[in-house]
């Protein structure tokens, strides 16, 4: 009813009437999907440098610094070597497993620290949140261009424990680029939806652990899927070989390691359909969804 009251007696027109002959807009208002792409473009550089900043400092107190960022997934990659390969043996059944293994640790950390660490990208920015005027998504972006920066040192390492390990160089090897760019399309999206749950649940940075640790035993990061496959109906393996984090890592394998070409769970074509429909459908549905709680973030 206020809206419709008169506010100037002068010109008659009501308050609504009044902010929009003026540009007046509800502070806080969330902007249409399109202007909120546009103004999360022109803060590019904004996450960019304050990624590199985090990068820089996350390891600073320490006495080894960025070189953990590497030695991390190597030192999981010892450990599951350890229990995996030599305790149960896997390494028998699958050619080259200490390739096959870091491989699939690498790739999968991408995505484990994505989600992780999306969880707190608006809790535990609120200060930031409070005190500057910015589109929110800018922030579980920097949560993944934080990973990714980790994972292009990884990378390296790891193409030089494939070619130790005896794996040529072919052309495929290319073909890790356009991987790892939907597997980052992906990680942003679910870093914002991740973004969105943690900062109406608290609780749920407490539940990832759990969450991520099944996720890894379900994504042929430690051993073949068919292992996992011969104990499941028809239905739930097939539901199984869509989930995500295995199409990147058997596709990151598919690029570099030769002597996997023969164990694919899906023929190659196939790998790639399934990647991009799953960068599409998470990038753009996290990115609407994430947008829909613009108004929430930071409030209370």
């Amino acid at each position: 009813m206020a809206n419709t009251a008169v506010a100037d007696p002068e010109s008659g027109l009501t308050r609504a009437q009044l902010a929009q002959r003026y540009g007046l807009r509800v502070a806080g208002e969330r902007p249409a999907l399109g202007e909120y792409a546009r103004r999360l473009w022109a803060y590019r550089h904004f996450m960019t440098a304050y990624s590199r900043a985090k990068v820089a400092s996350s390891l600073s107190n320490t006495q080894l610094g960025q070189l953990w960022q590497v030695l991390t997934p190597l030192t999981n990659a010892a450990v599951y070597f350890l229990i995996f390969g030599l305790i149960l043996a896997q390494s028998r059944s699958v050619p080259n497993f200490i390739a096959y293994l870091c491989t699939g640790v690498f790739v999968f950390i991408f995505t484990q620290t994505a989600a992780t660490n999306g969880v707190s990208a608006i809790t535990g920015n609120l200060g930031l949140i409070r005190a500057l005027q910015f589109p929110r998504a800018a922030l579980p972006i920097t949560v993944t261009l934080v990973q990714l920066q980790q994972l292009l040192m990884s990378m390296v390492v790891l193409a030089a424990i494939v070619l130790i390990t005896g794996e040529p160089i072919t052309l495929r090897w290319v073909l890790i680029v356009p991987m790892l760019l939907l597997q980052t399309i992906f990680n942003v999206g679910l870093s914002m939806v991740m973004a969105r749950l943690g900062s109406k649940a608290a609780d749920l940075k407490q539940v990832m652990p759990f969450v991520m640790r099944t996720w890894l035993y379900a994504s042929g990061v430690l051993y073949p899927v068919a292992l996992i496959r011969e104990h499941l109906p028809s239905w739930a393996a097939n539901i199984l070989e869509w989930n995500p984090p295995l199409v990147f890592i058997e596709l990151a394998r598919y690029a570099l390691l030769e002597s996997h070409q023969a164990n694919l769970i899906s023929s190659p074509l196939k790998l790639w359909a399934m990647g991009l429909l799953w960068a599409i459908v998470m990038g753009v549905g996290g990115f609407v969804y994430f947008w829909r709680g613009e108004k929430e973030y930071g409030r209370g």
